[in-house]
């Protein structure tokens, strides 16, 4: 019963992760950690003796251990990817930030210039963006 139970949940694991590939809702560089993930799943609860060979080979006393072991290895390096990922992104912001200020700034010094040369030579241009029309 539990060899089907882990059997179904590793099926469960994969669709969602193929669907949300699918969708267009997990980028491929993290979906291939997961679809990883979920083949040794997989693999583990068709072959459940791997994962005791595996154990005497390691040196670990109970399965389940070396499962805790590995899941916190794997928590640890999600944790320090997904950081990683995260800086790089506010680097990226921040970058995005300052162009947008640079060119909001020009872009308001080009408005006060045309501005000055339509008051300059006395025709009336278009209202300001930001002033109401009246």
């Amino acid at each position: 019963m539990i060899i089907a139970a882990g059997i179904a949940f590793a099926i469960v694991v994969l669709a969602i992760i193929i669907g949300l590939l699918l969708k267009r809702q997990l980028r491929e560089k993290y979906a291939t950690l997961w679809l990883i993930i979920g083949l040794a799943l997989l693999v583990i609860s068709v072959f459940p003796g791997l994962l005791l060979q595996l154990t005497e080979v390691l040196g670990v006393e109970v399965p389940a251990n070396l499962i805790f072991a590995l899941s916190i290895v794997l928590l640890v390096g999600v944790a320090l990817h997904l950081s990683w990922e995260l800086s790089r992104a506010e680097d990226e912001i921040r970058r995005l930030a300052e162009e947008s200020a640079i060119l909001r700034t020009d872009l308001d010094e080009l408005r006060a210039r045309m501005d000055s040369q339509v008051a300059g030579s006395g025709v009336q241009g278009d209202p300001p963006r930001d002033a109401p029309a009246g």
